[in-house]
């Protein structure tokens, strides 16, 4: 990547709904059981969603995490399903732009841990 018109602000894609898009990622649903999870190149500070993604930042993100959900999921594990890309988007042309940036994990998993998660902390207080 080079300039900043390479770069990924929004996902957006088309056959998938969306569920929600925070500071950094884009959530679509797949199917009742899975969601994708898509790191785009934006980039927030104190909140704030900044008009100028850094290129790359998403793949980046995504290897990065990959990499350590990889290496620890013999100790812990984690969210991550097998699901590949090309089963959720069998489209080439709308999987391109989310291709090293995304991943499939089951939606179950991740509602029942923040639900835990807040409830925990609420325990505490």
């Amino acid at each position: 990547m080079k300039n900043f018109s390479d770069a990924l602000y929004k996902s957006g894609i088309s056959s998938l709904p969306l569920i929600n898009s925070g500071k950094v990622r884009d959530i679509y649903a797949v199917d009742d059981e899975h969601m994708l999870i898509v790191t785009t190149d934006r980039i927030s500070a104190f909140d704030v969603i900044l008009p100028n993604p850094i290129p790359g930042k998403g793949k980046v993100l995504t290897a990065l995490s990959n990499f350590w959900f990889d290496r620890t999921r013999t100790i812990v594990p984690n969210h991550l399903s097998s699901r590949t890309l090309e089963s959720v988007l069998p489209d080439a042309k709308e999987r391109a732009p989310v291709e090293g940036r995304s991943v499939s994990v089951p939606a179950g998993r991740i509602i029942r841990k923040q639900v835990l998660c807040a409830a925990s902390g609420f325990q505490k207080a």
